[in-house]
């Protein structure tokens, strides 16, 4: 599920009041606890996501300027900054543009009420000046971020794939104020003034697309406040690794094993593909580690064409032999061949 920032103390695991030695040992037990090298399977995966929010929370806390900021605002606190800035412009006398409603008495950067804005944004009210509001600052929504695990077969022909967006709504105990009577925190929503909503989108990943991957889906992350403009979200592709298929960019190879006799006769045999399997022809006195190619036979590549398949033939022996492969072994040894060792030894002499 891609999720937006969730609280960081909670993440952590620690109170408001927790010092800066203790978020950072309680970072520590957590990333010893969630680190995905140390699970596998499936629950790496979930460790993964786990570990990469704990970082984002951690990496917020550790800073005490920047937890300052995350105490006062949220975990909108970026945003924050963004409308300080532009209250200071306005202070500063940075003029009037679309947007700005100034009253017959006042001047550029003098007199504005940010009140209603602020109000929206961080759910409390700034201080009300008089004369002109500024009603038009445009928020973007926050950017989304999840994983998506592929398998080969999935990645030769695109996938449409359902994701799960989680994404905050106003938090109906606190009328998204993060406070309740008595300016106590509110205990819903832990004070952040909103609670979280899922949402189902279908996305469609093209085919081709490598391992570790970014696709950037435009206007699916969070919506904007006050008329801006929605953010993105990202999928970060993970591409399974295939038992049988090994990818090499756009070329994939398959060990196929053939008896002695195959290898030195040759034979027309089944081999295995992304899709069906085919009839390959093995030439007669084919040695081990050849290699067999099927043009086209590979992944999409971004140029719009294909890539390769390519058999690298194992000659394998049969784990027991009858009496009459006895004797056809037993001929073939008795018949008069260079040594194939001789290359080998005459090198080691060498030295």
């Amino acid at each position: 599920m891609a999720t937006s920032e969730r609280d960081c103390y909670a993440i952590l695991g620690v109170p408001r009041t927790a010092t800066q030695e203790e978020i950072k040992k309680a970072y520590r037990r957590l990333a010893r606890q969630y680190h995905p090298d140390l699970h596998s399977g499936p629950r790496k995966a979930q460790m993964e996501l786990k570990f990469k929010e704990l970082n984002a929370a951690h990496e917020v806390l550790s800073d005490p300027e920047t937890r300052k900021k995350y105490d006062r605002y949220g975990h909108r606190w970026q945003e924050a900054e963004a409308y300080e800035k532009a209250r200071q412009q306005a202070r500063a006398g940075a003029g009037a543009g679309p947007g700005w409603e100034a009253g017959p008495e006042s001047t550029a950067g003098e007199g504005f009420d940010f009140g209603d804005i602020f109000e929206t944004f961080f759910g409390r009210r700034a201080r009300p000046g008089s004369g002109a509001t500024f009603r038009d600052f445009a928020m973007p929504g926050a950017d989304l971020e999840t994983e998506v695990r592929l398998t080969l077969r999935e990645v030769l022909t695109g996938v449409t794939r359902r994701v799960a967006l989680s994404e905050p709504v106003p938090c109906s105990a606190c009328g998204g104020t993060g406070r309740q009577r008595g300016g106590r925190l509110c205990a819903t929503c832990m004070g952040t003034g909103s609670r979280a909503e899922t949402r189902t989108i279908e996305v469609k990943i093209p085919a081709g697309v490598q391992d570790g991957t970014r696709v950037r889906v435009a206007g699916k992350g969070q919506p904007g406040t006050n008329g801006g403009k929605p953010g993105d979200l990202y999928l970060n592709v993970h591409v399974e690794p295939d038992h049988i298929f090994r990818r090499q960019g756009s070329d994939v190879h398959v060990t196929l094993p053939v008896w002695p006799w195959e290898a030195a006769l040759g034979a027309e045999i089944l081999a295995p593909t992304l899709t069906d399997p085919v009839r390959v022809k093995v030439p007669p006195g084919s040695r081990s580690e050849g290699k067999l190619r099927l043009k086209g036979k590979g992944l999409p590549t971004a140029s719009g064409g294909r890539g390769d398949l390519f058999f690298t033939l194992q000659i394998v022996m049969p784990t027991s032999l009858s009496d009459e492969d006895r004797k056809l072994y037993e001929q073939l040894g008795r018949t008069p061949r260079p040594d194939p060792r001789a290359d080998l030894l005459r090198t080691a002499r060498q030295g």
